[in-house]
């Protein structure tokens, strides 16, 4: 019988160390990441920045990015890229403009019917992806310039030639579903806030900021539910190894299928609800709206630790990315640095980004 001293010493049951377990953590890079740039803006930033309204501030694109980010991370975990989801904001920012104002839907038909529309497509290209064995970057390419235009023909069908599509706040306002996909929550607390002295207001005693953003809460509760998803069940296992390995994955029973058309879906229909986001709030749909959100949603989900090769990533890395990107672009507006900067800073978080995440992909798998 083996003494404990021998099972102590039995190397399939050795614990790990806590620097070992926080090293494996796709979102390591991501925090160290966010904590940099928080420290870079705290030294050369106006004071304002972290104020409460500044802070809004860069969370508002952080959020709508970061809904497009979470979704671009799980399907890259999966295995796949979507280079139409920008495209998709704008196609389904159309298709949205045309339920509401042409046809007078009210939302609780419009929404889902926009959405149901972009799941459609993103099921399509799935099936092609699987179908042919094209590379998902060619076949979502083309879906890119295939939306880019029948974004900008559909609107210039349906408005007589614009490019735009006016009236969209005129048609939902007072829908009751509008407050949940537009404006600022909490007004309440915001407005109680501000009478006690809590927070900053005008003169007239009305809080300098009225409350949080709502695409803020779309954003964090997104990255709650893909983080449970991905980590406590099994479809998040069906992720992983289809990201992994898709044939040892097929071959253990996973519906490798099924799961990356689903990952596709979730890609659209997450542009989706970005461009009912952005519609409502500007009052108006934009055939470019959405432009080069592709490769932004791409670079937040690789700065969040998602590795190109699949199989490794997490939806609270992709969020912690996104936070990053906004932080950038409006932080450099409180600064006297040229904001074309944010270019080149977008490519060198790219490149740390993708050289430390290998790094630790080899540390993990002990790779060479």
């Amino acid at each position: 019988m083996p003494t404990d001293a021998t099972i102590a010493a039995d190397e399939r049951i050795k614990s790990e160390s806590f620097a070992t377990k926080l090293m494996k953590r796709p979102e390591l890079g991501a925090i160290g990441g966010l904590i940099l740039v928080t420290l870079f803006f705290l030294l050369t930033a106006d004071g304002t920045m972290f104020t409460l309204s500044g802070i809004m501030n860069f969370l508002t694109p952080s959020a709508q990015l970061g809904i497009l980010g979470i979704a671009a991370a799980m399907l890259m975990i999966g295995g796949e890229f979507d280079l139409s989801i920008g495209s998709m904001v704008g196609f389904a920012g159309m298709i949205f403009g045309v339920f509401t104002v042409n046809l007078g839907l009210p939302l609780i038909f419009s929404i889902p019917l926009t959405m149901i529309f972009a799941a459609a497509i993103g099921a399509a290209n799935g099936a092609i992806v699987m179908r042919t064995g094209l590379p998902s970057f060619i076949v979502t390419l083309a879906g890119l310039f295939i939306l880019r235009g029948l974004a900008l023909v559909g609107l210039k069908l349906f408005t007589g030639g614009s490019t735009q599509l006016r009236g969209v706040r005129e048609a939902v306002e007072g829908d009751v579903l509008t407050p949940v996909f537009s404006g600022d929550a909490f007004q309440g607390l915001f407005a109680w806030a501000a009478k006690a002295g809590l927070i900053d207001s005008f003169k007239s005693g009305a809080p300098k900021v009225p409350g949080v953003p709502v695409e803020v809460l779309w954003f964090i509760g997104l990255a709650l539910v893909a983080t449970y998803i991905l980590l406590r069940t099994p479809v998040g296992n069906w992720i992983f190894a289809t990201g992994g390995d898709s044939n040892a994955a097929k071959n253990s029973g996973v519906p490798v299928r099924k799961v990356k058309i689903s990952l596709f879906m979730l890609t659209a229909v997450a542009a989706s609800l970005v461009a009912i986001i952005t519609v409502i709030d500007a009052g108006s749909t934009d055939a470019r709206r959405g432009f080069q959100k592709e490769f932004e949603a791409i670079i937040a989900a690789v700065i969040g630790g998602c590795l190109l090769t699949g199989g490794y990533g997490s939806a609270i890395g992709a969020f912690f990315g996104a936070i990053i990107f906004g932080m950038v672009t409006i932080g450099l507006t409180y600064t006297n640095f040229d904001q074309d900067w944010f270019q080149v800073f977008l490519g060198a978080m790219l490149l740390i980004a993708v050289v430390f995440n290998n790094v630790i992909r080899k540390r993990v798998t002990g790779e060479r």
